[in-house]
């Protein structure tokens, strides 16, 4: 075939999609064969074919509203095809004037054509441009925005700087994760890559392109070759795309803005990269057919074969990404067998000329990347909209395609007949064993083994006369009371669920009985519960009257019948397992494993029809392991991971195209050597000199940002150090003059120089006032120097100390092992109560409580007085080796942790009691997240982590709740609230949700993205429409890092005494609050 012919024939192709999409998107009739069939009857004639499908489906009910989806139709096409990227408005076709209908499909139809002439710019043309302008305008107007933006860079260089030889991301610029996936996909080929930077255009174009493809291919190739030298070289660790995307938004021209479709982007891009390298082919080739390295690497071929209306047919077709249907089948491989065959086939292989349909497709040339486009997107007709299908669909990492080419036809049908064969017969043992394991003919069925069992069970029991009713005595309670008067229904209404010392005292009492009667309560009578049972009655049922002859006779039957049973269940079960096992090893012979293709890529979405998130994860061949490309982060992954993520039923993410490769090609991912020196080529030496330069003046300018940075820094640091100076030189003479003439105590600040150790303190031992914040402690600390004087007889200040921290140590250690309620927790009381119960080290104990002994406000009197000198000689006398200070100062830091959860804790509850949501979110938000970080380092080194998880799940979800109510209402002032609540309060917060992946904040995701997902769809007003379209993508972002946050909420002042009230109070109300929920 020449060139020429090509080219026409590929012309011919496009053209014929081009009709088949028009027909698709006007009348919503996804049938190929149907379409096919209109284009047939009509020779070509859009109109008519129109008229012969609406004739058609005019004879069966029609929907109230079509409403069609480019991603549902263009996966229902298995050919080369570049699906239509269709318009989201809604086209009304109800009513039953027929004249309407076809006046309204013709009025589509010329305004289609002609936007077509005047333009040359197709419909899914238009539909790119349009989300490519959304793009450049979402990433534009993020420099307007006063918020905090999910995606906003770091100040700081050093936190954007690239680590070692990892792997560089790109930054999402506005709806574009689909590009990132993509073209991390493309740019982890090798070959690919290498095809990219090393393109040079045609010589013919490089001064003035000849017409609109090379006016746009050829910048949008330079764009391309930049963006992948970057992600090869950079010092950042991710690079922004947006320049290549500026070419991509200038190929067309429009202003409406949607998320682009992966399937949609990837067949376009493609298709220009085709174009550009096409140019570049033919001038290389002179006299030669020109060879396209895209065609080579992406595009294969299939033969159909088979018969339409009885006459055979067999012609070979060019596919690039092959798509298949999701729905109705468990893995790729079944996707594939229904893709490769398609209706009636029986007359393709029997010399009968039947008037039946169908064809089979043959793989006659596969790619070298072979990738799959899943269909999880279908029409929903009653609703009027796309719908997704999150059904479970598994795909191997190794990919046999023996089964599918054509040189392996005919042992492909022997084995495709043999596995229906074995299928028929799995059915029929499948069935059998159903009426084993659901025996009866009830709604209620049981496995007929269990049920000879339970007769067995019956029959076996001891047989009785008494009838189980006959003994009970409803007139009078047991007991013989029948004489005493029983109390009112009121009184004793709630019995059981009053403990005894609840129901003894006064408030559970009637208010005019007297005491006596309380002591003399009649016994509650429970006829369903407390009725006397005759000794010789079982607990279960047992026939009334059965022989030794009937019961030996019965349990023979009954257990032969049950071995029987047994039997057969297990024959049949080992025969349905032997069937699965010979279907799964059916291709698994060597001659059917020869054709090998690894997995790649798998492009993930998250979300719903019309939004969503997209990431990808890619195998790194070199390390052995699956990375995971999210925008500007770029994780190590697990194949675990994957498979959840990927799959389907699991959340809202699977996959949404698979990439394999030939595993027998390995130039594909390998790396490139030096011809002269034969080291591997990497980072810069792979680039070409032009993109060398370019590289290094972007590094440059990089490192100079990263100077000025610390440069930046450092003045600050010296300005920050030169006035901590001025500061200390002002306070020192005020300092002294309020030592000598003040009354107050000197606290650890004014300490005499002798004294260094209690400069280290924690701030709840220092005692700042007698009557202060710590006035308790004091207290608690003279009480134990009071009882530890009244108990001994030697009243030297050393023998008192002993015995005063004994008494302390003994008190604290009872509070320690005290089982108290939820809101009653010593803890807070003391932190050696905090120490105990985490096992502190003894010697950490020891020098805290010395630390209490040594307060300088306990010498009111001399006794305490002297005590307190003994105590802080004592410590003076610790050797460092004695006490780690480090450890010393981790402890008590945790307990100051404890105290500031404990407050952003109880905060965050009283205001969420209050309904005050905003403002308690932060509170819940970082008293959950440090609580966290305690009970890592122990189990009652925080507080109850379900009661803050509970709380902080349920706040969000009101946050939602509220902010969805105000975007329902439509004004505009309430849907910016609306909006403001979910991009600054609940879209940071969702990553915390995902990272621990409870079940239950995983469901609480789900719901709130569900109930924003809902309003896809609705009838709404452009401008609601064009901020919910800006917003999805950030709210379905499955990504678990924290790119930007809130800072920490400034923490009440509570006393030790007021923050255990508080504490008690607010513990008691939630705990009355619904423990169960989301």
């Amino acid at each position: 075939m020449t060139v020429e012919q090509n080219v026409l024939q590929q012309h011919s192709q496009k053209h014929q999609q081009t009709l088949l999409n028009q027909l698709r998107e006007v009348t919503g009739t996804t049938d190929i064969q149907l379409l096919q069939q209109a284009l047939q009857v009509s020779n070509g004639d859009v109109a008519e074919a129109v008229a012969f499908l609406t004739e058609k489906n005019s004879k069966v009910p029609q929907q109230d509203e079509t409403t069609y989806y480019q991603t549902s139709q263009v996966a229902s096409d298995r050919y080369i095809s570049v699906g239509s990227q269709a318009d989201t408005n809604v086209i009304d076709l109800t009513g039953d004037d027929k004249d309407d209908l076809q006046r309204a499909i013709a009025l589509s139809l010329e305004e289609s054509s002609r936007a077509f002439r005047e333009t040359g710019i197709t419909d899914e043309e238009q539909a790119i441009s349009r989300v490519l302008e959304a793009s450049i305008a979402e990433n534009k107007a993020s420099l307007k925005r006063t918020h905090t933006e999910v995606w906003s860079d770091s100040p700081n260089p050093h936190d954007r700087k690239r680590i070692d030889s990892c792997p560089v991301g790109l930054k999402n610029v506005g709806n574009t994760c689909w590009f990132s996936a993509v073209i991390q996909s493309l740019f982890n080929l090798l070959e690919f890559q290498r095809l990219v930077l090393n393109y040079s255009p045609p010589a013919r174009v490089l001064d003035l392109p000849r017409n609109q493809k090379e006016h746009r291919n050829l910048p949008f190739m330079q764009e391309l070759r930049n963006l992948f030298s970057l992600m090869v070289g950079s010092k950042r660790k991710y690079v922004d795309p947006s320049r290549a995307v500026e070419i991509l938004k200038d190929a067309f021209k429009s202003s409406e803005s949607q998320q682009q479709d992966v399937s949609e982007f990837t067949h376009k891009l493609l298709d220009w990269l085709e174009d550009a390298f096409q140019m570049k082919a033919e001038e290389d080739s002179v006299g030669e057919k020109p060879k396209n390295p895209m065609v080579e690497l992406f595009y294969g071929r299939f033969l159909a074969v088979g018969v339409l209306e009885g006459k055979k047919f067999e012609n070979t077709e060019m596919f690039g990404q092959y798509p298949l249907q999701v729905n109705g089948f468990k893995d790729l491989h079944e996707c594939l067998e229904a893709a490769m065959v398609e209706g009636e086939i029986e007359s393709l292989h029997s010399a009968e000329n039947s008037a039946r349909s169908g064809q089979e497709h043959w793989f006659t040339e596969l790619p070298p990347v072979l990738t799959f486009e899943l269909s999880r997107f279908e029409f929903n007709q009653a609703l009027g909209r796309p719908e997704k299908i999150h059904n479970k669909l598994e795909f191997p990492s190794m990919l046999y395609m023996d089964r599918y080419m054509d040189r392996n036809r005919e042992i492909t049908r022997i084995k495709r007949e043999e596995i229906r064969r074995l299928k028929e017969h799995l059915t029929v043992l499948q069935q059998r064993l159903e009426r084993y394991l659901s025996y009866g003919s009830g709604p209620k069925r049981f496995p007929l083994a269990d049920v000879l069992q339970y007769a067995m069970e019956f029959a076996s029991s001891k047989p009785v006369c008494t009838s189980p009713v006959e003994d009970i005595d409803t007139s009078a309670p047991p007991g013989g009371t029948t004489g005493q008067q029983l109390p009112p229904p009121s009184s004793t209404a709630e019995p059981d669920s009053v403990p005894p010392q609840e129901s003894s005292g006064p408030a559970s009492a009637p208010a005019a009985a007297p005491p006596a009667a309380q002591q003399q309560r009649v016994p509650v009578h429970k006829p369903f519960t407390q009725s006397r049972l005759p000794p010789d009655l079982p607990m279960h049922p047992a026939p009334r009257h059965i022989t030794e002859e009937e019961l030996r006779v019965l349990e023979g039957c009954l257990h032969r019948w049950r071995s029987e049973v047994e039997n057969d269940t297990r024959d049949l079960q080992g025969s349905i397992t032997r069937i699965h096992r010979t279907i799964e090893l059916m291709y698994t012979d060597k001659s059917m494993m020869q054709v090998p293709y690894r997995l790649h890529a798998v492009l993930v979405h998250e979300g719903q029809a019309n939004a969503g998130h997209y990431w990808a994860y890619i195998y790194d061949p070199h390390q052995r392991c699956w990375m995971k490309y999210n925008d500007i982060s770029v994780t190590k992954s697990s194949w675990e991971e994957l498979v959840r993520d990927s799959f389907g039923g699991y959340r809202n993410a699977s996959a949404y195209c698979l990439m394999y490769i030939n595993d027998k090609k390995p130039f594909l991912i390998e790396e490139e050597f030096d011809k002269e020196t034969g080291q591997i080529l990497s980072g810069m030496d792979k680039l070409p000199p032009d993109l060398k330069q370019y590289v290094k003046e972007d590094n440059e300018q990089f490192d100079k940002e990263i100077e000025e940075w610390d440069a930046m820094q450092a003045r600050k640091a010296q300005q920050e150090k030169l006035a901590l100076a001025a500061a200390a030189a002002s306070a020192a003479p005020s300092s002294t003059s309020t030592s000598t003439s003040s009354p107050q105590p000197m606290s650890i600040e004014s300490s005499p120089p002798d004294n260094t150790v209690a400069q280290q303190d924690p701030e709840y031992l220092e005692q700042p006032s007698p009557t202060g914040d710590f006035k308790h402690l004091q207290e608690d600390t003279e009480r134990a120097i009071s009882r530890a004087a009244a108990e001994q007889e030697d009243r030297s200040p050393e023998v008192l100390l002993n015995a005063a921290i004994k008494l302390e140590y003994a008190r604290l250690l009872r509070f320690a092992q005290e089982d108290t309620p939820p809101e009653l927790d010593y803890r807070l009381h003391h932190v050696i109560v905090y120490f105990i119960q985490n096992e502190a080290p003894k010697k950490i104990l020891e020098r805290t409580l010395l630390t209490q002994f040594a307060d300088r406000n306990l010498a009111f009197d001399e006794r305490c007085k002297s005590i307190m000198q003994v105590a802080r000689a004592k410590l003076d006398l610790i050797k460092p080796e004695e006490v780690n200070m480090d450890e010393y100062e981790m402890w008590h830091q945790d307990y100051r942790n404890f105290r500031e959860t404990t407050v952003l804790m109880v905060t965050g509850l009283e205001l969420f009691q209050k309904s005050n949501y905003v403002e308690a979110l932060m509170y819940l938000i970082y008293s959950y997240q440090y609580n966290r970080e305690l009970l890592l380092k122990g189990l009652y080194r925080g507080h109850d982590e379900e009661l803050l998880g509970y709380h902080r799940r349920e706040c969000l979800l009101k946050l939602n709740e509220q902010a969805a109510a105000m975007f329902e209402s439509g004004e505009e002032p309430e849907v910016g609230t609306g909006l403001g609540i979910m991009n600054e309060l609940v879209v940071p917060c969702i990553p915390l949700l995902l990272a621990q992946e409870a079940e239950k904040d995983l469901l609480a995701v789900e719901d709130m993205r569900n109930r924003w997902c809902s309003y896809l769809g609705q009838e709404m007003e452009a401008n609601l429409q064009e901020k919910l379209t800006d917003f999805l993508p950030k709210l379905l972002d499955c990504s678990t890092e924290m790119k930007s946050f809130h800072d920490p909420p400034k923490l009440p002042s509570y006393s030790t005494l007021e923050l255990c009230e508080r504490f008690g109070r607010i513990v008691a109300a939630v705990g009355r609050a619904p423990g169960e929920g989301r």
